[in-house]
């Protein structure tokens, strides 16, 4: 399913063995994770302190990495490109769907920005085979 500006996934299997293929697609590019931010135990541990109630995730977390070569390629084309970077991959399951898991990401729009998005799209490709 894609969205103008999100493209999502949603793919069979638990949350630890979908992230663990993700983190392996981008790492075999020889590509390093920056970041690993733990989104829903964020959400979690905030959500009392403003009365929040309803639980959003089960589990979610949004892998950040960087190419030298594409960032660099993307932002001599155009500097406004650099709102992409880093690049991110997002891994996470929602309350009642139980062993299903969905990978998403920004959509790099543009003819700049168009490698980034077909990276983006191969490490979920590889990711989810």
């Amino acid at each position: 399913m894609a969205d103008d500006w999100l493209v999502k996934q949603q793919v069979k299997g638990g949350f630890d063995e979908v992230k663990e293929a993700v983190v392996n697609s981008i790492e075999n590019r020889g590509l390093v994770i920056n970041y690993t931010a733990h989104i829903a135990e964020m959400l979690k541990r905030t959500g009392a302190d403003i009365g929040a109630t309803k639980q959003i995730f089960d589990r979610a977390e949004i892998i950040e990495f960087c190419s030298a070569r594409l960032s660099r390629q993307m932002m001599e084309a155009d500097p406004h490109n650099i709102v992409l970077c880093p690049f991110s991959l997002s891994v996470y399951s929602l309350p009642g769907e139980d062993g299903k898991v969905w990978i998403s990401f920004r959509r790099a729009g543009g003819v700049t920005a168009q490698p980034v998005h077909d990276l983006l799209r191969g490490i979920v490709t590889d990711a989810t085979r």
